[in-house]
């Protein structure tokens, strides 16, 4: 078996070799056993439900709260020639009733939705017409009030399992102490779920805090920042939508670079356009509100600056 998921690795994926974590919690999803896998951003999670997918019959259902992250994977799976869709409300209703028939169908092997589209009727109604051989709840540890992304949507999920038929679940996340782990585990329903534990220790990041006295100061920081950063992607985070645009003609007009602007308010083809723009490369500089999410599959962003304070580190 172990020989068949390497083989399998190389020819559909083009890797060499598993990442530490990566084949033992694919073991165990495919041994049927429910999975919380705690593993650092960028160490590859995504790949264990996406390759325990393939390995099984039924369809997997992805449940994500980040957008962007639906969009760069499904394209990336296309690529590979994997057929996955995502269904969110960027999508027309005519285009989401289109591919909730595919669903219906059995035309993806994955599927991505937002958390919210539980209580969606006609997604239900869809999914009560398939097997969901696996269940993955990426960024697991909005489920939790301790979690530094609660999402409230998240605790709709166990009662939807038991509406499902209580398919083999995985549950992933990079930030994840003992105390989120049990109330992921708990919130869930996974009591007997096999816990696999890398660490999210990020060696390759720094953190820096920069004292400014009032407006000015910080905007001269962030100039300085810019300035220094040693090339690469740059995401500027700020905490209103007013905040995102006028902080992006700054980094424009005054530190001389190209930035665009990201934020809720904007139509979904604007927010397509910076999203694709920026991850591609083309764009150097994005200021955005945490819309803009966590899913931005891009190799080398070599800094985030939080102009606005977060609301946790």
């Amino acid at each position: 078996m172990n020989l068949d998921l390497n083989s399998s690795l190389h020819r559909i994926f083009g890797f060499d070799s598993f990442r530490p974590g990566q084949e033992k919690a694919i073991q165990s999803t495919l041994n049927g056993q429910n999975t919380l896998v705690v593993m650092p951003t960028g160490s590859g999670k995504s790949l264990i439900y996406q390759f325990a997918a393939l390995h099984q019959p039924g369809v997997t259902l992805v449940i994500s709260p980040l957008i962007a992250l639906m969009h760069d994977q499904v394209d990336s799976l296309s690529r590979h020639r994997i057929p996955a869709t995502y269904i969110n409300s960027a999508l027309t209703s005519a285009e989401q009733a289109r591919r909730l028939q595919g669903l219906a169908n059995g035309d993806y092997r994955l599927a991505y939705i937002a958390p919210e589209r539980l209580r969606s009727v006609p997604f239900q109604q869809a999914i009560s017409r398939i097997t969901v051989g696996l269940l993955a709840v990426d960024e697991a540890h909005c489920i939790s009030e301790w979690g530094h992304d609660f999402r409230p949507d998240y605790l709709n999920i166990a009662i939807f399992r038991t509406q499902i038929g209580n398919p083999v679940t995985a549950a992933l996340t990079a930030t994840a102490t003992v105390q989120v782990q049990d109330e992921i585990v708990r919130l869930l329903g996974l009591q007997s779920a096999e816990r696999i534990v890398t660490g999210f220790n990020r060696p390759n990041i720094s953190l820096q805090v920069l004292y400014a006295r009032e407006e000015v100061g910080k905007l001269q920081a962030l100039r300085d920042l810019l300035k220094s950063a040693p090339g690469g992607g740059i995401i500027v985070y700020v905490g209103t939508r007013r905040e995102a645009e006028e902080t992006a003609d700054f980094v424009r007009d005054i530190a001389g670079m190209e930035c665009g602007h990201y934020h809720g308010g904007l139509d979904p083809e604007i927010r397509n356009r910076v999203q694709d723009e920026f991850i591609s490369g083309r764009l150097p500089v994005v200021v955005a509100t945490n819309a803009f999410g966590m899913g931005i599959d891009r190799a080398d962003v070599r800094l985030v600056a939080h102009f606005s304070l977060p609301a946790t580190l």
